[in-house]
């Protein structure tokens, strides 16, 4: 009986999960066509850095800007490795970490296969993450090949309209590659919810539901989205 309860708990709280995550996820990318936020906000800015490349002769600032972009996701990459061996080392000890969760007073009763169960799910969502890390890192590569190829308007001439479409092109493949980032670092959010689990589901529930509303809070209404997008407005 104890076991049939257990198996609901995890399926419902892998369910909880996924809703959180994905539906947030799809909840924020149709939010951002109706109203301000991070992303829109930062493609507009993009959009207005890539226009103003036009009237540029020489890109050095603007190539060790976007290298600067790609050593974050590569920072972000190489951890998620890191962090990938740590938790297959504990997967292949989770029976001394399991006598060691239940031995921490006040500590949902588990059976080890709950907690391989639970060390399975961190692996997958850090899994996840890796490919999403490595696809920005590839997109941000693409941008630079394409901004070797950016074309030169002289000052006082107007662009023409395959100038324009170049540079929103290239603005949309930076902001896609903002977004797999994006991706990667939500992805530590909720593993780092998922940590709340081996301590009781009620504690994953509601740590899962914060990291929610902390995205939402920052993404629609922080100070720094308020500031960004006031910035032309001032």
């Amino acid at each position: 009986m104890f076991r049939m309860y257990n198996v609901l708990v995890t399926v419902l709280c892998v369910l909880w999960l996924c809703l959180c995550w994905f539906g947030y996820a799809k909840f924020a990318k149709r939010q951002a066509k109706r109203t301000h936020c991070i992303a829109s906000v930062m493609h507009r800015h993009r959009i207005s850095w890539m226009q103003r490349l036009l009237y540029r002769e020489q890109f050095i600032a603007d190539t060790a800007l976007l290298a600067s972009l790609e050593r974050q996701v590569t920072f972000f990459a190489s951890t998620t490795m890191l962090i990938l061996a740590a938790l297959l080392t504990l997967l292949s000890a989770s029976e001394r970490l399991f006598t060691l969760i239940q031995s921490v007073p006040g500590v949902y009763p588990a059976t080890l296969l709950d907690i391989q169960v639970r060390l399975i799910l961190m692996i997958a969502i850090f899994i996840y993450a890796f490919f999403t890390f490595t696809w920005s890192l590839r997109q941000y590569g693409f941008c630079s090949v394409l901004m070797g190829a950016f074309p030169h308007v002289k000052d006082g001439e107007e662009a023409s309209e395959d100038d324009n479409k170049f540079v929103k092109n290239l603005a949309k493949i930076i902001d896609h590659a903002g977004h797999s980032y994006n991706d990667g670092l939500r992805s530590y959010y909720f593993a780092l919810s998922t940590l709340a689990w081996f301590i009781h589901p009620i504690a994953f529930v509601f740590s899962t539901t914060v990291v929610v509303a902390v995205l939402f809070q920052r993404e629609f209404h922080s100070q720094t989205m308020l500031v960004m997008y006031n910035i032309d407005k001032d």
